[in-house]
C-alpha cells in the first residue's frame, strides 16, 4: 500500500472543505472591489405632503377617499 491509497475520505473532504473557503475568499474579494468602485444612488427626495389643520371642535374622522374605498370593498 502507498501512502496516498491510505489517506481515504477524510483527505478528501479537507481538500474540499480548503477549495470552498478559499472560493468563498475569492469571490467576497470580488464583491467588495465590485463596491467600492460603483457609484452611490441617492434616493431621490418626496414632495411633501401638506397636512390638513387639525379640527378645532375635536371629531378629526372624515369620510375621505381611502375610507370610501374601504367600505366599497366591504360590501357583500
Amino acid at each position: 500500500m502507498n501512502e496516498s491509497s491510505r489517506s481515504g475520505p477524510a483527505e478528501g473532504r479537507s481538500r474540499l472543505s480548503r477549495r470552498t473557503l478559499f472560493a468563498g475568499a475569492g469571490t467576497a474579494g470580488a464583491v467588495a472591489a465590485v463596491a467600492s468602485v460603483m457609484p452611490v444612488v441617492q434616493a431621490p427626495e418626496s414632495a411633501a405632503i401638506e397636512a390638513k389643520p387639525a379640527p378645532e371642535r375635536g371629531g378629526g374622522y372624515t369620510l375621505s377617499e381611502h375610507v370610501k374605498h374601504y367600505y366599497r370593498t366591504t360590501r357583500l
